[in-house]
């Protein structure tokens, strides 16, 4: 009998050798990377938020926009599937529905986090964190409402920023005894801070490249050289498919047309080998009457 993604994701990142983990906004974009040869999706706060409203990291979105865009993505892709569920939305209490909702939805793990509301991102000024003892309870609720023993609770801490890295560092041991599986110390600022998480602490961690971020970004084979189970580039899809959506509309304004040039545009074809639409061919002629 074939593993389940989420004994498959809890596997692999067991290995600590810098397994990367692509960020989608949305189905399209999941199947992108799935297509890509990678091993594991996460769904972004962040992209879902600028792609889905057009608006900053600063908590628009809510648990129905986070559970309607994992099962579009878990239908999409057969790979172990991480979304991010910034806060929990609410108290511990409103962790526990939202672990129910989304693993219901098809997420085999979540990450989340102890900043206050608003939550910014990670790389944002003005952040701050919740009491430890608030998120303490929100990990002890999210792992006593998982269903499957294998789905992943990865608790991240945003105590670098303001309350410096070795806070950032005491917090994550204290989440991992309310029993965090996998620990996110976000927004290190050096390379000596990142160095010294593996060395810290014992559950598997996260390492967040952000394109622009405060966090230097060292390459893959050193992080998983280091120990770090997930290597993730959250938003670099979006990033990119945001540049390629500037430079086709920007020929299209300037030139007045636009041909099926692969260097702007990916070709007609390919779009629907993407969207599986030969499968969909089949089915017509298979129920055609």
């Amino acid at each position: 009998m074939s593993k389940s993604t989420k004994k498959v994701l809890r596997d692999r990142v067991n290995q600590r050798n810098g397994l990367i983990v692509p960020g989608a906004f949305n189905a399209m974009s999941a199947r992108v990377i799935a297509d890509l040869g990678y091993e594991a999706v996460y769904l972004t706060g962040a992209g879902l938020t600028n792609m889905q409203y057009g608006l900053p990291d600063l908590s628009y979105i809510g648990l129905r926009d986070v559970a309607e865009h994992t099962a579009c993505i878990r239908d999409a892709v057969e790979l172990p599937l991480i979304v991010d569920i910034d806060t929990g939305f609410g108290n511990a209490v409103n962790v526990r529905n939202t672990i129910r909702v989304v693993e219901r939805a098809g997420a085999d793990a979540v990450q989340i986090e102890d900043q206050t509301f608003p939550k910014r991102c990670g790389h944002f000024s003005g952040k701050d964190v919740a009491p430890v003892e608030e998120m303490v309870s929100k990990i002890k609720a999210a792992v006593d409402a998982r269903q499957d023993g294998d789905f992943q609770i990865i608790a991240r801490t945003d105590a670098r920023a303001t309350q410096g890295f070795e806070a950032a560092v005491e917090r994550a041991m204290r989440f991992a005894e309310a029993g965090a599986d996998i620990l996110f110390v976000e927004a290190t600022e050096n390379a000596d801070e990142v160095r010294q998480l593996t060395r810290r602490l014992a559950l598997p961690q996260v390492m967040n490249v952000v394109l622009g971020g405060k966090t230097p970004a060292l390459d893959g084979d050193e992080l998983g050289s280091l120990g770090f189970g997930i290597v993730l580039y959250a938003n670099a899809a979006l990033q990119g498919a945001v540049l390629g959506m500037q430079r086709s509309l920007r020929s299209l304004k300037e030139r007045k047309r636009l041909d099926e040039d692969p260097a702007i545009v990916v070709p007609f074809a390919e779009r629907q080998r993407l969207v599986d639409k030969p499968f969909y061919d089949a089915l017509e002629r298979r129920y055609a009457y």
